[in-house]
């Protein structure tokens, strides 16, 4: 076991450094190393900070050998452990901490595998714009992203302004109606609706997340609480819809201590092994699942199906019993494509390493 050495500092905790982050670092840090959260990632660069200020670094060549998966690489929020001299123009990242909480998707196109969004987080908002994005589909999907990672949820319904009060209070309805149980917040920067409440909502040493489709207004929402143009944001359509510029994840630290990440829109957003988040997502149906005859019940065809009999009295509305069946087959078939894919690449890799002895030996 290695020397216990002196990592905490309260520059760290002011970046949403804890004491079981300071456990890791105390197993796996040797003297000179330092640890610093990820700012943002630049192709094979990040961007650090810790309490000596932002620097550069790089992956470590054994870190880059013995990780070749893209979900072992790090991503913003990340706490690493690194090595950096003063005379040093990058430091070198030799691991990655543990991380408390993962928001990933399926990675976008055909690829079987996933994409890391933001790690250490502790509450994600999704944010839709009432005028021309509000879909509770995706926000059920949103929010399964969301239990999955081991985050809290908070729903941001924005540009209130563009829409009649009818419109919205429908909008909320439709949250009612779906057993949604997540804190939700209207608000317009136009007429300043909800952002008081907002930045009430932001407390110091805690890692927020914005995820959401492009132009919904995540990148003016950070704006407003930093209090100038810190990020480039798009002029706003005919329609309302604002256009997206957010190209990178970004760490930032507010004024009053909390951190926001923002995040590019997600035009792709499928979810991965989710079944954990889909029973806390659609919480009113596994309630009803636990009552079903069948432990392994579908919900389809099975007799004794509690989730049927509720939704053919009419105490579960059918769109929300429609979207957490797609749901859950969608996560079954991609875990069981990334199972299968893991298995290949496990086979490829003995006879890779077969083939080499063989050759050594020759």
């Amino acid at each position: 076991m290695n020397t216990p050495i002196p990592l905490r500092d309260p520059t760290l905790t002011k970046l949403g450094w804890n004491e079981g982050f300071e456990e890791q670092a105390q197993l796996l840090c040797e003297p000179g190393d330092s640890v610093a959260r990820v700012v943002a990632v630049d192709r094979e660069q990040s961007l650090l900070i810790n309490e000596t200020g932002t620097f550069r670094a790089k992956l470590s060549g054994s870190y880059v050998y013995h990780h070749t998966l893209s979900q072992d690489l790090p991503c913003v929020g990340d706490w690493v452990r690194v090595e950096k001299r003063e005379s040093d123009d990058f430091g070198i990242i030799h691991s990655l901490l543990e991380r408390k909480s993962v928001l990933r998707r399926k990675a976008p196109g055909s690829s079987r595998g996933y994409q890391v969004i933001a790690a250490n987080v502790d509450d994600v908002f999704i944010v839709q714009s009432c005028h021309f994005d509000f879909n509770l589909k995706r926000l059920e999907r949103y929010l399964v992203m969301v239990a999955e990672s081991g985050a809290q949820p908070r729903i941001l319904l924005t540009k209130t302004d563009l829409v009649s009060a009818e419109v919205l209070s429908g909008q909320l309805a439709e949250i009612r109606a779906a057993r949604i149980a997540a804190p939700v917040l209207t608000l317009s920067r136009v007429t300043r609706q909800g952002v008081d409440e907002l930045k009430q909502w932001l407390q110091p040493q805690r890692t927020y997340c914005l995820v959401g489709s492009s132009g919904v207004g995540k990148s003016t929402l950070i704006n407003e609480l930093i209090g100038r143009e810190m990020l480039e944001i798009g002029g706003v359509s005919a329609s309302g819809e604002g256009r997206h510029t957010t190209v990178r994840r970004e760490l930032i630290v507010l004024e009053g201590g909390a951190l926001v990440i923002d995040n590019p829109g997600m035009r792709e957003f499928g979810i991965l092994g989710a079944e954990s988040g889909i029973d806390a997502g659609f919480a009113d149906i596994s309630a009803l699942a636990s009552e079903c005859r069948y432990k392994d019940c579908s919900h389809a065809t099975e007799p004794g199906c509690a989730v049927r009999e509720a939704l053919a009295a009419g105490d579960i509305d059918e769109e929300h019993y429609e979207n957490f069946v797609k749901l859950r087959k969608e996560s079954e078939f991609v875990q069981m494509s990334y199972a299968e894919k893991r298995k290949k690449e496990r086979s490829f890799g003995k006879f890779m390493k077969s083939a080499k002895k063989d050759i050594d030996r020759d």
